[in-house]
């Protein structure tokens, strides 16, 4: 039977911010000496308990979890995937140089939800540019802001995911938090200072991981996946558009020959998508499994969602009839059928989908040459675009004590500590056998090896990765399977 071992430290709240939360509720809940209830954010927005949260967060809208939209993972193969994931956190590097396409293929099959913040993490960077810059949040958040961007933060606040039971109070600990992140940016780049699109990014990273950790994730977000995005002039997704409609004539030429004819430029559509990374436009469950292989393989997945959409929409004669002009095409993109957005079809149709890394740098110089002929040089010199975790890792090489994992989660068997406890007699034991047999001993009877012998002599090799198998023990994962949290 296995055993967790949590060893204290950053990523689980200490008792000062724990508390500094509850104060937060108790000043938001108290007015003129009213009891206060301390009730969760729903409920200070006027939500009682009549209104139950899904396992996302989410207490209604578009993006609520139903049965038809997400696939359910049988408690047990979540735990042996958590299991994997462990492996993969406390030997981050080794997987990264060694076993990445591995490593590709589980974040194809999805993050398990208590892992996902710290997974997203250390697939991002932002893991590592935290622990080069200690401090440095913390340094941003005490300062006063740059009054221009602060007042444009404070007014998107209550606009981002307000059927989240985390942002739906005015004042809450989720939009105090969100206020911090986004301010901090708009410290860290003054040049670049604030994008409505940010803050959407910043709300499902904050769904995650703390503040901190979802400010360093949004600086990578920014700066290595999706480079030159909230700039001034929009000139990265404009191009991004450009590549987008170009590509789109390989994989649906219907589609590309509709919207080329009704001059539907790829900004009136794609600009949400893009800038978003889809987080306001699919169901929840889309959502997460698209930014897992986001965060693991780049910008790509981003442009393949974008063609799968655009496809099926638009990809066959009958469904043309339905739009026969500019406006009735617009309309039908901005309501996607949900068919198409449907956790299982949409993560298929994305890891089919024929479209690398080159294709789109390929796509991307042509586009360029064509704009400078058109329109002259870029005004906002965006940094080179980073094409997953690999490439970030491989760019800015981290040190091992860069990537520690804090708090440490150790799962610890009975078997390994048999292993432990026995490993010098075993030594002892096989160095006694080989002796043994050199002395042609052929007829003497083996010594025993320990008292109580492992099935496979495997204790100097690494055990090889678990499969999907159900456990024949406990089948309780590591969090309840009802709710989507990080540790």
């Amino acid at each position: 039977m296995a055993r967790i071992r949590i060893e204290p430290g950053n990523g689980l709240q200490s008792a000062e911010s724990t508390k500094s939360l509850r104060d937060t509720r108790e000043s938001l809940a108290l007015t003129d000496g009213e009891v206060n209830s301390f009730g969760s954010d729903s409920e200070l927005n006027g939500y009682t308990s009549e209104r139950q949260t899904d396992k996302y967060g989410f207490i209604g809208g578009a993006q609520q979890y139903s049965e038809q939209s997400a696939e359910d993972i049988p408690p047990e193969v979540l735990r042996q995937r958590e299991a994997k994931w462990l492996d993969m956190l406390n030997n981050w590097d080794k997987w990264m140089a060694k076993r990445h396409k591995k490593m590709k293929l589980r974040c194809q099959k999805g993050i398990p939800p208590s892992l996902r913040g710290r997974a997203w993490l250390y697939l991002s960077g932002g893991k590592v540019k935290r622990e080069q810059h200690k401090g440095k949040f913390e340094e941003l958040d005490s300062q006063a802001g740059d009054p221009k961007w602060v007042d444009v933060i404070e007014r998107d606040l209550h606009r981002q995911f307000p059927f989240h039971e985390m942002f739906v109070a005015r004042g809450g600990h989720g939009q105090q938090d969100l206020y911090r992140v986004l301010k901090a940016y708009t410290l860290h780049r003054p040049e670049e200072g604030y994008c409505q699109a940010q803050a959407p990014i910043a709300a499902v990273l904050l769904m995650h991981m703390p503040a901190e950790d979802a400010f360093w994730g949004l600086v990578q977000i920014c700066e290595k996946y999706l480079p030159g995005y909230y700039s001034a002039g929009l000139e990265a997704i404009q191009l991004d558009g450009e590549i987008l409609f170009a590509l789109l004539k390989r994989v649906s030429p219907l589609a590309h020959r509709h919207l080329k004819k009704h001059k539907m430029d790829p900004i009136l559509y794609m600009t949400e998508w893009f800038m978003c990374a889809f987080s306001r436009t699919l169901p929840w469950a889309s959502v997460l499994r698209v930014w897992d292989m986001f965060l693991c393989e780049g910008v790509k997945i981003i442009f393949r969602v974008g063609l799968v959409l655009l496809k099926c929409m638009l990809g066959s004669q009958d469904k043309l009839k339905m739009c026969q002009g500019q406006y009735e095409t617009m309309e039908l993109l901005k309501t996607i059928d949900t068919r198409y957005m449907l956790e299982a079809f949409l993560v298929r149709e994305i890891i089919e989908l024929p479209l690398s890394e080159r294709d789109i740098e390929k796509e991307h110089l042509a586009q360029l040459r064509h704009w400078k002929e058109t329109r002259g040089e870029l005004h906002c010199k965006s940094p080179p675009r980073m094409h997953g975790a690999k490439a970030i890792m491989a760019a800015e090489p981290p040190s091992r004590q860069d990537l520690r994992q804090n708090p440490t989660i150790i799962v610890e068997s009975s078997l390994a500590t048999n292993k432990n406890g026995e490993g010098q007699d075993e030594d002892k034991a096989r160095k006694k056998t080989k002796e043994e047999k050199k002395g042609k001993k052929k007829n003497s009877s083996p010594t025993p090896v320990a008292a109580n012998p492992e099935p496979s002599d495997a204790s100097t090799e690494p055990s090889p990765p678990l499969k999907d198998t159900p456990l024949q023990g406990s089948n309780q994962s590591l969090i309840s399977t009802e709710h989507d949290t990080y540790l």
